[in-house]
């Protein structure tokens, strides 16, 4: 990064700076010799910090340069500084705890303020903004940011943020958020055992209940492999490692576009509460050699980093299909980068879980054990599982005494999950346009009568001319 300062420069206290970090227009973070930082910033910026009441005068040493009227701070190592926008992820709740002072006390101070190009000085508990930015962030979304180490998600939501942060317990994850002065307003979940501890504790009260297993709509036997394969060998981790079993094997989901894989992953990982991972065509594919192997070992090296965790392969056959049909040297180098990290995650309490359209199309060398261990077909929902999904789903809505699900879903079974939620929700919809208070059986027939199953060519409903 270019400099403004000269490698080498000696600073009033003595000590030389080493090497450029961070810079901006107005300021720059070097290195020191003798270890820590220095943040160097022009007079002016110095000058409207202290008139902000954000440093009291004379905390900053004043020196010239080449004419140039600079201040600077210095910090320790054990202390952060650094751009918001740049620093990594808290290592421990003191790291986040020190964060969220200097964020609350910063807003107290100056309110609405950019603070996504804030700089972080742990040393004075302040979060500095340097304003080369107009706009500004919402604050819940610029503590997530740092919280999280780089993933846009509010403070402010508490369960994305924990997912995110998963090595934080829930209450400590609470303190941290209320520090930043934000409320917490869902409910916080008591805090988990370590995994290394015994699921069954005995007191004089005799064994701890069990507690309920992983529950899926529509979808028993997709939920009973996921109790058995993956929630089972979680809670019990002592009984299975001394039989040899680690860690739960990587599993790859696969079936027809609106069968219910992205619906059924999805709702693991709310029930897990770790944090999740996801690459796909959208976030890793990359016209550039060698580019997608380098986002994709990115996105391992995050899931490795917040463990236990969940990484999601959604779309696979966009990047790991057969590398025999011809697709370049490209597609093998990034079929190679897959081949050797997923074991590895694996091994490091990274649950692995991918999806695919397309399982004829994917690479044989993926597809062995060792790799994905289970390779698990979801189809179209039969009757009595749509039957099941219509019961959850309609359980969360005022019904009338009319209400049978058992029609509905003979004429949904076979189709898209995506049509069994859309036939109760227009027929809420219809029913709240009535005028009524409760869901009839009625409103559900017209609601199925406005949903055929679509074939893809179908007429499309037209509005305008």
């Amino acid at each position: 990064m270019e400099a403004w300062l000269p490698i080498g420069l000696k600073l009033p206290d003595g000590a030389a700076a080493k090497v450029v970090v961070h810079a901006g227009k107005s300021w720059q973070i070097v290195d020191a010799r003798g270890g820590g930082r220095i943040l160097i910033v022009e007079r002016a910026l110095e000058e409207r910090w202290i008139a902000d009441g954000l440093i009291p005068v004379g905390l900053f040493s004043r020196f010239e340069f080449g004419g140039r009227p600079l201040s600077e701070i210095s910090s320790s190592a054990d202390q952060t500084l650094s751009p918001v926008a740049d620093s990594a992820a808290p290592q421990s709740k003191q790291d986040a705890m020190s964060f969220a002072a200097a964020f609350k006390a910063t807003q107290d101070l100056v309110g609405a303020c950019p603070l996504q190009d804030a700089i972080f000085v742990e040393k004075i508990s302040r979060l500095l903004p340097v304003c080369a930015l107009s706009e500004v962030v919402e604050p819940a979304v610029v503590a997530g940011f740092w919280l999280t180490g780089g993933i846009n998600v509010p403070a402010t939501s508490f369960r994305k943020l924990h997912q995110a942060m998963g090595w934080l317990t829930p209450t400590d994850l609470k303190d941290v958020v209320e520090a930043c002065g934000f409320a917490v307003d869902a409910e916080v979940p008591s805090s988990k055992r370590s995994r290394k501890t015994k699921s069954t504790v005995k007191s004089d009260d005799g064994p701890e209940p069990a507690k309920p297993g992983f529950a899926l709509p529509g979808r028993p036997e997709l939920a009973s492999f996921f109790n058995e394969h993956i929630v089972d060998i979680i809670r019990n981790r002592d009984r299975y490692e001394a039989l040899g079993i680690g860690f739960p094997a990587a599993v790859i989901l696969h079936g027809p576009p609106g069968c219910g894989k992205t619906f059924a992953v999805e709702r693991l990982i709310d029930f897990l509460g770790w944090p999740s991972f996801q690459i796909d065509a959208s976030s890793v594919a990359s016209p550039y050699i060698h580019e997608t192997s380098k986002k994709v070992a990115e996105v391992f090296e995050k899931a490795m980093a917040s463990t236990p965790s969940v990484l999601v392969i959604d779309e696979m056959e966009a990047f790991l299909a057969d590398r025999e049909a011809g697709s370049g040297h490209h597609r093998v180098e990034e079929v190679a980068e897959f081949l050797w990290r997923i074991p590895e995650a694996t091994e490091n309490d990274v649950l692995i879980i991918a999806m695919t359209n397309r399982i004829d199309m994917i690479d044989p060398a993926i597809l062995r054990r060792g790799r994905f261990d289970h390779v698990i077909e979801v189809g179209f929902a039969s009757e009595k599982e749509v039957q099941g999904l219509l019961g959850a789903l309609l359980d969360k809505i005022p019904c009338a005494d009319d209400v049978d699900p058992s029609p509905l879903a003979k004429e949904l079974a076979g189709r898209p999950l995506s049509d069994v939620s859309f036939v109760v929700r227009e027929g809420a919809r219809l029913a709240a346009r009535s005028g009524a208070d409760q869901l009839h059986q009625s409103n559900l027939i017209d609601a199925l009568r406005s949903a055929p199953a679509r074939s893809g060519n179908e007429e499309r409903r037209k509005i305008g001319f």
